[in-house]
């Protein structure tokens, strides 16, 4: 009995089926053209992550500006990439890509600030924008042109 039992053993072919690696090949399709357009678009994301970052720490910074001072700061970014300043003190590491919207966007006082960048390889902050005033907070659009969210 145990010999014939290895017997059988010994002599079924084993493998898959053409089917199966097709059933296989297809499933595995269906799961990359899913999966495929969301990982595109992540990069995008993270690139608008990166602007609301920085101007969520640049708006920070100048409502902390006004609680020393009544005049408006003038925040500058010598290039791309390059440190945030306010008067002639460093206040942030720009991230790769984001530059403000416009060199002197703060506003004259501690009530209509508003600070805008944007970031050419983002999805949202390349069109829109992202902005930080002492009215809104952080919201899409560059100081003067709110985009209102639905």
């Amino acid at each position: 009995m145990m010999a014939r039992i290895r017997k059988q053993l010994d002599n079924k072919d084993q493998g898959f089926t053409l089917i199966e690696l097709l059933v296989v090949m297809i499933i595995i399709g269906i799961l990359a053209a899913i999966a495929i357009p969301i990982f595109l678009s992540q990069r995008e994301k993270a690139e608008d992550s990166a602007a609301k970052a920085d101007v969520s720490t640049l708006g920070k910074e100048v409502a902390t500006w006004f609680v020393d001072n009544t005049a408006g700061p003038k925040i500058e970014q010598a290039s791309t990439g390059a440190d945030y300043t306010i008067g002639s003190e460093v206040v942030s590491k720009a991230s790769d890509n984001v530059t403000l919207a416009n060199g002197d966007n703060t506003g004259k006082d501690s009530t209509t600030w508003c600070v805008s960048v944007t970031n050419d390889k983002g999805d949202v902050s390349k069109a829109k924008g992202y902005q930080y005033s002492a009215q809104g907070g952080l919201e899409e659009g560059n100081c003067g042109t709110t985009i209102p969210t639905p």
